[in-house]
């Protein structure tokens, strides 16, 4: 295997230097894998498919992640790989628009991955039609203090109004419902994801991020409206706003605050700052609209093969090997996230068997409003739901801000 690690403009340059994947046989792929788990876990995926396809000669390029944003919209117009990593949901669709994403439905057709993938079908469908194929993500969900809940005799919350009810308990009791840091509105955009999903369902939301639904639009207005049932009561930890998310931790650990929404890379910091499998636990996000499909924030890479790409028939090869439940398996005990396949195992972790029962079970997998929204479009509408937090009354403004943004960025 040819195995090249360079900036995106080298590596951009070389692959235009050398028009590789000329033939059958040679397959070129270009990933941002550069981090330490992600390398490691693509070397094993390489390694085991060209043990299991001797025929095929592999040629990997790594890209730095910033200059791979760049390089991917270049090679798909110049010489393409035959395969290249990605994203899901919206962070696919102008590549699918644009026609340099090749339709792969006889790959998920032929391998049966509309059943063992079936959570990111959704996500990887458009127009009928899918696009790649998934290989991990990890769950976002809400982590609590289970002493806590024992302590005020509190069940996991099934429902809103549950939550909330819950939230009153824990607030005459003097601790915070819930914590967080909104410093980096990041975190503001992972509420707002589930406060939207559980009122108005996946496709909604899908609409909304995508820039075909009005923020004035009444359905997003009560969105907002639900919200403030959690923070105009003051259940979120105070001056959240003015905190990182590492810095709200310590009020779950020390049992200042019972719950905390946040993705699965939490738990090795709360771990390591004392907590335990007892005094931990995860709950996915409670319904708010009755019979509305369950949607998750699942961050989900994908791989995908360009429309010029030269060797198609060895690049749907590596997705069908891909797709399987043992490489995905394998894979994912390496980047310590989950495999996508249902049918696949993962390790003894708690939350990650939590985490996968819950995303292969979930009705739609959304990619976070950072992915999911355009950049400027993703900035504005995080510093709108970080205001929000704060300062609920100015909702009407917020909407109409984020409602000309709308109208302006799509």
């Amino acid at each position: 295997m040819v195995h090249y690690t360079r900036s995106a403009a080298l590596a951009f340059a070389v692959a235009a230097l050398t028009g590789m994947a000329a033939h059958a046989g040679e397959l070129v792929i270009d990933t941002d894998t550069s981090d330490p788990a992600p390398k490691a876990a693509f070397q094993g995926l390489i390694d085991d498919f060209q043990k299991a396809n001797p025929d095929v000669h592999v040629t990997w390029n790594i890209f730095d992640h910033e200059g791979y944003k760049t390089a991917i919209r270049n090679f798909m117009t110049a010489d393409a790989p035959d395969l290249a990593n990605w994203y899901a949901g919206n962070r696919m669709a102008p590549f699918v628009t644009s026609g340099q994403f090749l339709d792969v439905s006889d790959v998920w057709d032929k391998n049966g991955l509309k059943d063992t993938l079936k959570s990111a079908l959704p996500s990887m469908t458009i127009d009928g039609k899918q696009w790649g194929v998934p290989y991990t993500y990890y769950q976002w969900g809400i982590y609590y203090n289970k002493d806590v809940f024992k302590k005020f005799g509190v069940d996991v919350p099934k429902t809103w109004d549950d939550f909330i009810a819950d939230c009153a308990k824990f607030k005459a009791g003097g601790v915070d419902c819930t914590t967080t840091g909104t410093k980096a509105s990041w975190p503001a955009g992972g509420w707002f994801d589930y406060m939207d999903l559980r009122t108005n369902g996946y496709q909604f939301h899908m609409d909304l991020t995508n820039g075909k639904i009005a923020w004035t639009d009444p359905r997003v207005k009560e969105v907002f409206t639900q919200w403030a049932k959690l923070i105009v009561p003051g259940y979120v930890t105070p001056n959240s706003s003015a905190i990182d998310w590492q810095d709200a931790l310590p009020n779950l650990v020390q049992g200042k605050a019972a719950t905390y929404l946040m993705g699965n890379f939490a738990v090795a910091p709360l771990k390591a700052a004392g907590m335990t499998n007892d005094t931990l636990g995860f709950f996915a996000f409670p319904e708010i609209t009755p019979g509305v499909g369950r949607a998750e924030d699942a961050p989900t890479d994908t791989i995908h093969i360009p429309a010029k790409a030269k060797n198609v028939v060895d690049a749907k090869r590596f997705l069908a090997f891909l797709a399987q439940a043992d490489t995905q398996s394998k894979m994912n005990d390496t980047l310590g996230q989950l495999p996508v396949n249902n049918q696949a195992k993962v390790g003894d972790d708690p939350f990650l068997q939590a985490g996968f029962k819950m995303l292969s079970t979930a009705d739609g997998l959304a990619q976070f409003f950072d992915r999911d929204a355009p950049a400027e479009m993703a900035k504005i509408g995080m510093e709108g739901f970080q205001e929000f937090m704060a300062h609920p009354d100015r909702i009407d403004a917020i909407l109409a801000r984020l409602e000309t943004a709308r109208k302006r960025i799509y």
